[in-house]
């Protein structure tokens, strides 16, 4: 990575922030700020990189803005200005890192759809290129791109504030930049379509993104949301390389080489989990934040497990009902007949799955842990049966593929 790109991973948010602070203009500052970039690429191989990178690019962006606004003044072009509580600001003291956090909370309004939230956070606070971003999200460069202005224009429009709510809301603002963050990561760890098993740099920038908004701000370091979201998505995405094999194959759970998931980040996931817990039961009052706790606690009992087989499904298990009871969500139920049946249970899974065609019948994870189950019960045709449904319905390149050696396996 060069040192460009470090400070663009690195600063393009904080940078972007300063900018929207000083012009309350979105389009604006994003366009001298991607400006100041490409000079920086052309400039920096000659001249020498100087040295502070990311003050020097926010001295380029100033000057472009500077530029944009007298040729603006003197076409007297109008332009909406993005609504800023001047009350809110000068109640609470401003520093540069409430800045980043003003931007996460704008492009993840609960006025933009999550899916859109998702995108322009990726964009706007993290940098992501919009082509990089379409391919994340499998659209075409151009519909990201229109899916992009529209998000943009509804913020402006709607005079979205640039500001952070006061206490009584901040808690439930932090709790929808999770789901933003939570909804990327999952477009990363478990794509429902295409050729990948996993997309790992989406699924690593919805971590940074959780990770950064947390060191720089004390109501998001102390969130529990975003504290038990970050120790999940590190607990899951720790497997990241164990989950592929050298063909490109998808390796399930129980397969996978241990020695290959990713200690450090582990080890990270587990200090969090302990600082929400305490080694005891943790008291949230969010849903969310329990929801995410418990999938975090699921997620590290897979990881204290040296073997597949030290796995303990019983306690995976009461997660899951917990989960369930929790959520009431058709997939935590699916999830917790799998666990039952781990746990040795095969009857009680299957009494799991009564009611789940309703919801979850476009599906191909029903037939296909019904086939599972069934292979269990020693009911092979079946199970053939309801693999080859679950191979049809499957958008998944991977998962058809791991579906399709099941079915061989059983012929």
């Amino acid at each position: 990575m060069t040192t460009l790109e470090q400070v663009w991973r690195d600063e393009w948010g904080r940078l972007l922030a300063l900018l929207v602070r000083r012009t309350r203009r979105l389009d604006l500052a994003e366009d001298a700020l991607a400006e100041a970039f490409e000079t920086a690429a052309r400039r920096w191989p000659q001249d020498g990189i100087p040295d502070n990178p990311a003050a020097w690019l926010l001295t380029a962006a100033r000057r472009r803005v500077l530029d944009r606004l007298r040729a603006e003044a003197v076409a007297a072009r109008k332009q909406p200005l993005l609504a800023m509580e001047e009350d809110s600001r000068m109640r609470h003291r401003t520093t540069p890192d409430d800045d980043l956090l003003r931007l996460v909370l704008l492009a993840a309004h609960p006025s933009l759809s999550p899916e859109s939230g998702a995108a322009l956070t990726l964009r706007l606070v993290l940098g992501v290129q919009t082509a990089d971003i379409a391919r994340l999200f499998l659209v075409g460069e151009a519909t990201m791109a229109a899916r992009l202005t529209r998000a943009r224009k509804k913020v402006v429009a709607a005079g979205v504030p640039l500001a952070i709510p006061g206490d009584d809301v901040l808690a439930d603002r932090l709790d929808t930049v999770a789901k933003v963050a939570y909804l990327a990561f999952t477009a990363g760890y478990a794509p429902g379509s295409g050729p990948d098993v996993v997309r790992a740099e989406l699924a690593g920038e919805a971590i940074r993104l959780v990770g950064l908004l947390r060191s720089n701000n004390p109501a998001a370091q102390a969130n529990p949301s975003l504290i038990a979201l970050e120790a999940l998505m590190l607990l899951q995405h720790s497997r990241r390389d164990a989950r592929v094999d050298g063909s490109g194959r998808i390796v399930l759970l129980p397969d996978q080489d241990r020695t290959r998931w990713h200690r450090a980040e582990i080890d990270e996931g587990m200090a969090l989990l302990q600082s929400l817990t305490g080694g005891g039961a943790a008291r949230l009052s969010s849903a969310l934040a329990a929801d995410y706790l418990l999938q975090a606690l699921i997620a590290a009992e897979h990881a204290r497990a040296a073997r597949a087989q030290d796995t303990d499904w019983v306690v995976i298990s009461d997660f899951y009902r917990q989960l369930d009871d929790l959520t009431g969500s058709p997939v935590v139920r699916l999830n917790r007949a799998v666990a039952v049946a781990e746990a040795g249970d095969v009857p009680a899974a299957f009494a799991l799955l009564d009611g789940l065609e309703d919801s979850l019948g476009r599906t191909h994870r029903l037939p296909a842990v019904r086939a599972e189950l069934l292979r269990r019960a020693g009911r092979d045709e079946e199970a053939l049966a309801s693999y080859r449904l679950a191979v049809g319905m499957c958008g998944s390149d991977a998962e058809r593929a791991a579906l399709q050696r099941r079915i061989d396996d059983l012929g």
